[in-house]
């Protein structure tokens, strides 16, 4: 199996440090370092061969200069490019959790019936709990369907802060 080196970073926000995992093409991890499951998720790369070290690649510049935008309220939308390593199942959750517009939200079983498997709110929200991409597949605008925050890897008072946060800063 063929080693390949993501460029590792650590990004500063108000909600506390994020540590971003990158090659010279796309992000591959974005998580707040108090993320319970961090270890696993670092693991789970490993495991597919790749390898870390400091340093910095242009995915990492860029998503640096959009966390602060959006931390400012001034952005909406990411742009820096990522790749997302998941079953296939995982990947539809995690491509319709992009679809839920910015400081909208979804309960899971809203989730699941927008793939057409209404019976796999349980899925979907594990699908959730595996992404890799904190904030820009934006798995913390799904909630429970009784108006409850859910789970959040990087913990309740983040999802609700950043559900808040979105709210405010609502364009149009």
């Amino acid at each position: 199996m063929t080693t390949i080196i993501l460029k590792t970073a650590w990004i500063d926000t108000v909600l506390g440090p994020m540590i971003a995992m990158a090659d010279d093409a796309s992000l591959y991890l974005l998580e707040f370092v108090t993320r319970k499951k961090l270890d696993r998720e670092v693991d789970r790369l490993r495991r597919r061969g790749f390898a870390f070290i400091p340093g910095n690649a242009l995915p990492l510049t860029s998503i640096e200069a959009e966390l602060k935008a959006y931390f400012e309220g001034k952005l909406t939308q990411f742009k820096t490019p990522y790749l997302v390593l998941g079953s296939p199942f995982q990947q539809q959750v995690w491509q319709a959790l992009c679809q839920i517009p910015f400081s909208e939200t979804r309960s899971y079983a809203e989730q699941a019936m927008s793939l057409g498997k209404p019976g796999s709110y349980r899925a979907v929200a594990n699908a959730n709990g595996a992404n890799q991409l904190a904030i820009i597949v934006p798995c913390h605008r799904v909630i429970a369907s009784n108006g409850t925050l859910g789970g959040y890897g990087g913990g309740l008072a983040v999802k609700q802060w950043l559900i808040e946060h979105e709210k405010r800063h609502k364009k149009g």
